[in-house]
């Protein structure tokens, strides 16, 4: 982004924020109406509409979110917090336009608003443009709400959700207890208790993950579960979900058992000196977002009355911490002070009812049969008047050209280029170097790509990846080296890749990447880390692998219903090229299956098998190359210990791994993909899934990236979307989101809708678009 586009940006977001039309028209587009079925015949049957309410009623299909939001509302009864932000689809046609208008007169003020930006632009005309946009405002005292709940003692609340598709019919059940925390305006005590929370969670070291985690009660943590420093008291939750209902006394036991433990015993300290040097290293790793991710750490208190500067003094907090677990049972007291005997303690269940969806669409259809009977003729002749003027409005052209725009010369002829060395590691594996300043990071990435050779295996690879940093090695229990990992890296990754070569649709590249970073003293540390877990895995650990396909069964289903319009276009793109085939099977809805069929498996002995031959087809120095980014003074540090990771990686002997001579070849040049060709054919699929929501795409193979007609797909994409897609599917069918995508490296130009009621009316959409 330049200056020229962040002022345009910037106006734009001070103009809709302060001055937004809110006209009748638009409240009835994008919040709700009442609609007939066919706008023709009068005598058709009525429906509710409008793009927050179809969203949101996407959002409580999920049963995770669901069971979240319901808790923090018991959690927190009399305060604003009891009210869900985006709108419940129960309450949204409550709202009328007037309301609307007057709230957003009140809230949407100056007096009530924060201003934050963060990069090397200027900040003097910034602050002009804000200045000449609130400088016509008076300064009123917006309406407060309440945000101190009154303890309410111990209660349990039962509620009823959703079925999810995945895992056993009788562990549906989910299950948290909440506990009233402190106060988050006190930063200090706000971040001891993010710590607290980490310690007790997070990993496999954390004693409330050996508690409830290992025991295989449960798939995974209730989504509610960690600390919520974003109401005025804080909370801190655990639960668990995928569980049945009669073990719910028991995993309340384990919760309670597991806090008067760490009141008693507080964690140890490699733990605590781990997680602080965690904190450490992320304030130092700038990633792209790091500026947005600052904002949003700072922006709860500062409405609260928090001096945002407060919560950058992270080595401050860091150092009184240290200083305070130094002078002994400072975990213990906070263990001791919240827990021991709450006075705000929330045990909350949500049990699957398989009509919860039957039971929300007649809930609809009576809340539709109530307003009718509220109406008169006259009124819902208005109602259908009204309908007409949305319709032609939604036809109407829109005039563009009161938005600021971006010309030719405003943008750089030549994007910015950065300098990379080409060397070589242990004789023959290629490194890239980009020597920069780092902030005394290194960074190191490595890829091994084992292209179409093992399509059997290749379902296998997400499992393969979560499972190296999942079940611990011959020698150590995972617990061990998670701490080490978090004392001497910012993580460790492993993830499963595939590309397309730039030139050949039909060419792909397939294996698995992996990579670290960590401060430049703990460099040797890095690399011998990594290749412990590469080595040395102990895949035999059935114990831990069963509680690791359950909860990887269980979130990749609640992340299909928060990212339904993802799993469309890779099932859509499927059949079409190469590397879309792999995503699917990697990532889509079939990997979804897959995970689940594994899950229910009651011997594990063939998963360990294959697990076993995916790591010695993939870590091979044979095909393996590298990336290192560092700063100058520490390029030798990074080469030698490279090099001496290399000496000891797997390697394997194939005929494709050798020259003729019989001496390994180096893996400098690419090698030609074998296994079974791929052929491209044209399908249509369907998926019903358990959400009172859809997701459509459709998909279509073009060409590759170094073709000349690249850009224009990317640019016609980019017309599509605002031009017409924006308007047919969100405003006219009433979806959240949709749109048109090409992807460049993957050679697919791709539609889609998100949380669309009218997922065939949106298909067809796409056929008129083009």
């Amino acid at each position: 982004m330049n200056a020229k586009d962040y002022a345009n940006l910037q106006n734009v977001y001070l103009d809709a924020v302060f001055k937004p039309s809110l006209r009748e028209v638009d409240f009835r587009q994008e919040g709700w109406r009442l609609e007939r079925s066919d706008a023709s015949d009068t005598t058709s049957s009525w429906q509710l509409k409008g793009v927050v309410y179809n969203e949101m009623k996407g959002a409580f299909s999920d049963a995770g979110s669901l069971f979240a939001t319901r808790a923090e509302q018991q959690m927190f009864p009399g305060t604003t917090y009891q009210y869900v932000s985006g709108g419940d689809p129960a309450f949204i046609p409550d709202l009328t336009h007037a309301q609307l208008v007057e709230f957003h007169r009140t809230r949407y003020h100056p007096s009530n608003a924060r201003f934050y930006s963060y990069g090397n632009f200027p900040l003097a005309p910034q602050l002009e443009r804000v200045g000449q946009v609130i400088g016509t405002y008076s300064r009123l005292a917006p309406p407060t709400v309440p945000k101190d709940v009154v303890a309410f003692g111990e209660k349990q609340v039962t509620e009823f959700g959703p079925v999810e598709s995945v895992g056993s019919a009788d562990k549906q059940t989910k299950f948290s207890v909440s506990y009233l925390t402190n106060d988050m305006r006190n930063v200090y005590e706000t971040f001891s208790m993010s710590m607290f929370s980490s310690l007790l969670l997070n990993g496999t070291s954390a004693p409330m993950h050996k508690a409830l985690i290992d025991s295989h009660i449960g798939a995974d943590y209730s989504a509610n579960t960690g600390y919520s420093p974003y109401t005025r008291q804080s909370s801190l939750s655990v639960g668990l979900q995928g569980m049945a209902d009669k073990d719910i006394p028991r995993v309340e036991a384990l919760i309670s058992e597991t806090l008067a433990m760490v009141g008693e015993q507080g964690f140890e300290r490699r733990r605590i000196d781990a997680a602080l040097a965690s904190v450490e290293l992320a304030y130092k790793h700038k990633t792209a977002d790091f500026g947005l991710q600052l904002m949003k750490s700072v922006s709860t208190g500062w409405f609260h009355g928090v001096d945002p500067v407060e919560y950058l003094k992270v080595s401050d907090n860091v150092a009184r911490l240290r200083a305070d677990v130094d002078r002994g049972k400072y975990f213990e007291g906070l263990a001791g002070r919240y827990f021991a005997n709450s006075s705000h303690k929330l045990k909350y269940v949500m049990l699957a009812d398989p009509k919860h969806s039957q039971k929300l669409d007649q809930r609809e259809q009576e809340m539709i049969q109530n307003k009718l009977a509220s109406l008169s003729s006259t009124e819902l002749a208005l109602i259908d008047e009204k309908n007409k003027v949305l319709a032609e409005e939604q036809t109407k052209k829109e005039d563009l050209s009161m938005l600021p725009t971006l010309a030719i010369s405003d943008v750089a002829e030549r994007s910015a280029r950065y300098a990379l060395d080409m060397g070589v590691a242990g004789d023959c594996v290629p490194v890239q170097w980009r020597s920069t300043a780092t902030n005394g990071i290194s960074y190191f990435r490595a890829i091994n790509d084992v292209r179409e050779k093992y399509p059997d295996l290749l379902p296998y690879t997400p499992l393969f990846c979560d499972a190296l940093t999942y079940l611990g090695t011959q020698a150590r229990d995972m617990p061990e080296i998670e701490t080490d990992i978090r004392l001497h890296t910012g993580g460790i990754s492993f993830s499963p890749f595939v590309t397309t070569d730039v030139s050949h649709l039909g060419h792909i590249e397939a294996g698995v990447s992996f990579g670290s970073h960590c401060l430049d003293h703990h460099i040797p540390s890095m690399y011998a880390l990594v290749l412990e877990l590469v080595r040395e895995t102990n895949f035999d650990n059935t114990h831990r692998l069963r509680a690791l396909l359950n909860a990887m069964s269980s979130n990749m289903f609640n992340d299909v219903a928060d990212s339904g319009h993802l799993y469309a276009r890779r099932l859509s793109a499927s059949t079409l090229t190469p590397e879309m085939h792999a995503q699917e099977t990697l990532n889509g809805i079939a990997q979804v299956k897959f995970i689940s069929d594994l899950a229910r498996l009651k011997d594990l002995s063939p998963v360990v098998d294959k697990l076993k031959q995916v790591q010695d087809v993939v870590f091979n120095r044979m095909t393996v190359r590298t990336a290192v980014t560092t700063n100058a003074g520490s390029v030798d540090d990074n080469q030698a210990a490279l090099d001496s990771f290399l000496a000891s990686y797997p390697q394997r002997h194939d005929a494709a791994d050798a020259s003729e001579n019989g001496n390994p070849k180096s893996n400098t040049k690419p090698q030609e993909p074998s296994g079974p060709k791929f052929a491209t054919t044209s399908e249509r699929f369907f998926c019903p899934l358990p959400f009172a929501t859809n997701y459509a795409a459709k998909s279509t193979r073009t060409i590759p990236y170094m073709h000349p007609d690249s850009v224009k797909l990317q640019l016609l994409a980019k017309f599509l979307t605002p031009n017409y897609l924006h308007r047919e599917i969100r405003e006219r069918n009433g979806a959240y989101g949709g749109g048109a995508s090409f992807s460049a490296l993957q050679g697919v130009f791709s539609f889609f809708s998100y949380r669309d009621p009218s997922p065939l009316e949106t298909v067809k959409t796409f056929a008129r678009s083009v």
